[in-house]
């Protein structure tokens, strides 16, 4: 009797948590979306609204502190992180704003640390080793992922969420791949994004740079163009 007893009150701890943890994340999405609603315009970052008032997103980073994710959940997983990377960005940029590019502050991407997902990491450990390391077959991440230059994709005036993240991954890869900006197409000639450099493991599992580019492309690459890669433009995506 005592260990049904047992049993059953550790079934609605369980049970206790895992609403409790649905109403965390649920919470965290809403309001993630409310702001970047509120400070995300044609792609680009509104960073002097955010630095005059603060307080949605230092609350969103404070929330965000308390929530442990699973990869046993993939989609809440990946859209916690994404947006996670994305506030992050945004409130490093802040603190030191105005800034003429994130690589102006010393320690940026792999020295700064946030206390997010339950532990402390900087902006590079989120990418590689939350979501690259244990996602390796999504290369679309790079797409979502805003550095705060001008050479990323642009960031979207929406929260990542797990019911929309399959078709927000797509449409942000077709975006990328079809601007004529992000892949300059010049007769035979290619010129990518140097993401296509630094994470070119990422491209070529499957393939090649071209047959990935190809899965997402309005009009195809031939396969035999050539490819380079150009300077990666790192001013920052601000409104001004």
């Amino acid at each position: 009797m005592k260990s049904i007893k047992i049993f059953i009150l550790l079934l609605f701890v369980g049970t206790l948590s895992t609403e409790i943890y649905a109403q965390d994340t649920d919470a965290f999405f809403r309001t993630a979306d409310a702001f970047f609603k509120a400070n995300v315009k044609n792609g680009r970052v509104d960073y002097a609204k955010v630095k005059v008032n603060p307080e949605t997103l230092h609350k969103l980073l404070e929330n965000a502190s308390k929530i442990k994710v699973s990869t046993s959940d993939a989609k809440t997983y990946q859209a916690f992180w994404i947006n996670t990377y994305n506030l992050a960005v945004i409130k490093g940029i802040i603190e030191k704003y105005p800034v003429k590019q994130p690589l102006s502050i010393k320690g940026f991407f792999d020295k700064n640390k946030y206390d997010v997902g339950g532990t402390s990491i900087t902006l590079n450990d989120i990418e590689n080793k939350m979501l690259r390391a244990k996602f390796p077959n999504e290369p679309r991440f790079h797409f979502a992922l805003v550095c705060a230059g001008l050479g990323c994709p642009p960031i979207i005036d929406e929260a990542y969420t797990p019911s929309k993240l399959e078709s927000q991954l797509q449409r942000q890869t077709e975006i990328a791949v079809n601007n004529p900006n992000f892949i300059k197409v010049k007769g035979n000639k290619v010129q990518l994004s140097q993401i296509f450099e630094w994470y070119k493991e990422d491209f070529v599992r499957n393939g090649n740079e071209i047959d990935f580019l190809n899965k997402y492309r309005k009009e195809p690459i031939p396969a035999n163009a050539k490819l380079s890669y150009y300077p990666y433009d790192w001013t920052l995506n601000d409104v001004k």
